[in-house]
């Protein structure tokens, strides 16, 4: 039975060892933010962090992910707590329309601010690029990410 390390917790999963990591998060675990888009890793939408990296869950194997770290957008805010940075950003810059790409998108943008705490809009832009997001917001999302990099920069969060 594969054991994963996800959002600082130990589950013990009972699944075949090449199930897909995006089905254990999402009906093993009850974490949802990670959603199924296009299957081939290329959208973005089940995107989390292992070992800090986002890496696409629909990808990878949950036998590859033992001993690993993973979090997801669920990780960000321990519960009863203010929401992070990023989630408070992209309320603010209203970001988010449906929502659908925003798990992966975030969890990306979480990995480029603790590898570039100032990043330019470029910068954010190349980290993002492997998202698609069909309701128009990019600009938004930049513009969010932004925001969040000057409040984690300031130590308010």
């Amino acid at each position: 039975m594969p054991l994963l390390h996800v959002n600082e917790q130990q589950h013990a999963v009972d699944c075949d060892p090449s199930t897909p990591l995006l089905y254990v998060l999402r009906n093993d675990l009850g974490l949802t933010s990670a959603r199924f888009g296009c299957g081939m890793g290329q959208c973005g939408a089940c995107h989390v962090l292992i070992n800090g990296r986002s890496v696409a869950s629909c990808d990878i194997s949950v036998e590859a992910c033992v001993g690993q770290t993973i979090e997801t957008v669920e990780g960000l805010t321990p519960p009863g707590q203010a929401l992070h940075a990023l989630q408070e950003a992209f309320m603010q810059e209203q970001a988010g329309q449906c929502g659908y790409c925003l798990g992966g998108i975030l969890t990306s943008a979480r990995a480029l601010l603790r590898h570039n705490p100032n990043p330019s809009a470029d910068q954010i832009k190349s980290a993002l690029d492997l998202h698609l997001c069909r309701c128009g917001t990019h600009q938004r999302i930049v513009k969010a990410v932004q925001r969040a990099a000057s409040v984690l920069r300031q130590g308010e969060v």
